[in-house]
């Protein structure tokens, strides 16, 4: 877990795993219906409430779900930017396939001194294309599997 890019993320332990599933299905029911937020009691001191707003609910529930499959997790602000090797990261590629990637023009960055700076938005613009032309040709290699008789 982590809750920037300052920490490269970790898995969680079963014991995290455990947890996250049993919250994640208790927040689940907590979950307004509305747009007002959830208002939760602390332990501690009966008079003091906690107001979360919906949106904060629902990401920490989408965590909870992550968690408790077993995955590690990042938050990022959405103007995040990540380095050469973060990108790399994310997409389980090398770090210098990402740098050709920038220097074809395939994905922007800019650069920040002598290092360059990708727009977490801009990566994820990439690998969504990228996704969606890899089932493209998946798909045309079945088809014309289907049409060989293979």
């Amino acid at each position: 877990m982590s809750a920037t890019n300052s920490q490269p993320p970790r898995f969680p332990t079963a014991d995290e795993v455990a947890q996250a599933q049993e919250a994640g299905r208790q927040l689940a029911r907590l979950l307004p219906k509305d747009q007002r937020p959830l208002r939760l009691v602390t332990d501690a001191n009966q008079h003091e409430m906690i107001a979360i707003p919906p949106g904060a609910v629902r990401v920490f529930l989408d965590v909870l779900t992550q968690l408790g499959q077993g995955r590690a997790v990042t938050i990022l602000p959405k103007k995040a930017e990540l380095t050469t090797q973060e990108a790399a990261d994310y997409l389980n590629v090398s770090r210098p396939y990402v740098v050709k990637l920038i220097t074809t023009g395939k994905l922007p960055a800019r650069m920040v001194g002598t290092r360059r700076r990708i727009a977490f938005k801009d990566l994820l613009q990439f690998d969504e294309a990228d996704r969606k032309h890899r089932r493209a040709a998946l798909n045309e290699n079945g088809r014309l599997d289907q049409e060989l008789g293979l």
